[in-house]
């Protein structure tokens, strides 16, 4: 056999058993990394999806916190897995955002996005025995003290959170800085270090704070969304509370590291798409009061580009970003 026909041969060859592999996906678990504490709203996100996204798959997705450097721990380690499809994970908003702070290089287009599958506006919560019972006597407070005594938390340093509330004082004419912003490794321990009193407020999703606020431990006072949320509609927003346009919102998806093969890529977004049209996640989300958006694919590029753009614009006027 010549040396050309042996390779014709070999390809040939190898050409079944790629296609055999490709049809046996997936032959294993999946793991799924968060980037976030447990606890939280994204921890939650990814769980419901992990458990509805196995029984499609017809094997476990694992759930894997990977936390720590505002994010970037998490958010590297599903960039830099094997783009096999035996790891995802649940991306957030903070992808478009820690570049700007120069933490890391990484953006959105070093992925493969399946879709954005939860979006949910930043909200402002006090503990149940805080002396502000509306959003208009906690900014009045603020605006009576420049020096920062007032304390906040529920992320990172720069991460949606603290950009929630630092885009509000900037749009009341404030300092970014009129509130100390205490870092966190999430909403929960926020939430959980202002009911024991050591930060007087938390601007994380409604969503987060559910049961602390079911329990009577926590208030919330505002909604920083355009309209009243479904699952709140006793807390008003942020423009009925103190005439401020200010909205923020935080994003989350399902994203694989960059050049998954095109079939498992399909393969995947469609056990994405069940899981997420599926009772179990609609009926755990809307009890949760976390909110529900399906946008796939290029459709997510787009969307995140566009986010990205903003967010550099707001953390520049925050001087929370540099000027590249």
């Amino acid at each position: 056999m010549t040396p050309r026909n042996f390779l014709a041969a070999a390809v040939l060859a190898a050409l079944p058993l790629s296609a055999a592999s490709a049809a046996d996906y997936p032959e294993r678990p999946v793991q799924m990394i968060v980037p976030w504490g447990a606890g939280g709203g994204t921890d939650a996100v990814a769980r419901i999806m992990a458990s509805v996204m196995q029984e499609d798959l017809g094997v476990p997705v694992n759930v894997v916190n990977r936390t720590g450097g505002s994010g970037v721990v998490g958010h590297a380690a599903i960039a830099n897995a094997k783009p096999d499809g035996y790891t995802l994970g649940l991306a957030t908003v903070e992808i478009a955002m820690l570049h700007w702070q120069g933490l890391t290089d990484l953006t959105y287009q070093d992925y493969d996005i399946l879709a954005l599958v939860n979006q949910d506006p930043a909200g402002l919560m006090v503990a149940e025995d805080s002396p502000f019972d509306s959003a208009q006597a906690l900014l009045d407070a603020v605006k009576a003290d420049p020096a920062g005594t007032y304390k906040a938390s529920g992320t990172a340093q720069g991460g949606i959170w603290h950009i929630a509330l630092a885009g509000w004082m900037l749009a009341e004419g404030l300092e970014p800085t009129q509130i100390t912003w205490v870092p966190s490794q999430g909403s929960a321990s926020g939430i959980t270090d202002m009911v024991a009193g050591g930060v007087d407020m938390v601007p994380s999703s409604l969503a987060e704070g559910t049961a602390m606020l079911d329990a009577g431990r926590i208030r919330a006072l505002a909604s920083m969304s355009a309209e009243r949320q479904d699952a709140f509609p006793d807390v008003p927003t942020l423009k009925e509370a103190v005439d401020s346009d200010w909205t923020m919102s935080v994003w989350r998806g399902i994203f694989a590291p960059k050049g998954l093969p095109e079939d498992v890529k399909a393969r995947l977004t469609e056990a994405v798409k069940a899981a997420y049209d599926s009772p179990e996640y609609q009926e755990f989300m809307t009890g949760r009061g976390l909110g529900t958006i399906w946008v796939p694919g290029a459709e997510a590029d787009a969307f995140i580009a566009a986010s990205d753009a903003d967010f550099g614009k707001v953390m520049k006027a925050a001087g929370l970003a540099g000027d590249d």
